[in-house]
């Protein structure tokens, strides 16, 4: 291979990086469960550790701690990815799965924090697919996909 192409190999990745990407909301009917659901003696050990932490009563951080059955449709979750892996999730155990391939994206938002922006698609009911990213982005249209008319789109540049 010639020393020239070779150069040009090298630098290909970067080029590609440089001219941003389109990120489209993921069909949640495709995605993937990554993380393992915990089981119901894992949560109630998490419950009792994490509740009997004194300091959280004393800094009005007790609110999970009133009713088991709180904490528990807070934290029995587990980590999904859309199918090419670009957007993550953390979904209930209890309906995610069935509910998945039935729901349709209704918000795309661009926020950020720092350094970070965050692209998050909306399917209500509480389920959310975010993708982070350094690039800077943002929403093409109003950002509203209930009519299916626009896709759900944002530009990173």
């Amino acid at each position: 291979m010639k020393r020239g192409s070779l150069a040009v190999l090298l630098l290909l990745p970067a080029f590609a990086a440089s001219a941003g990407e389109r990120l489209s909301c993921p069909d949640p009917a495709a995605a993937v469960q990554v993380g393992n659901c915990p089981g119901e003696a894992e949560l109630r050990y998490s419950f009792n550790g994490f509740c009997s932490d004194n300091r959280r009563i004393y800094q009005d951080d007790a609110a999970l701690c009133t009713d088991y059955q709180d904490y528990r449709k807070v934290k029995n979750v587990a980590h999904w990815e859309s199918a090419d892996g670009v957007f993550t999730a953390y979904l209930a155990c209890d309906v995610a799965a069935a509910r998945l391939p039935a729901v349709r994206a209704v918000r795309i938002a661009v926020s950020r924090q720092g350094q970070i922006t965050r692209v998050a698609c909306d399917y209500g009911e509480g389920i959310v697919f975010t993708h982070r990213t350094r690039l800077q982005c943002r929403v093409e249209g109003d950002g509203d996909c209930q009519d299916g008319r626009q896709r759900c789109v944002a530009s990173c540049d």
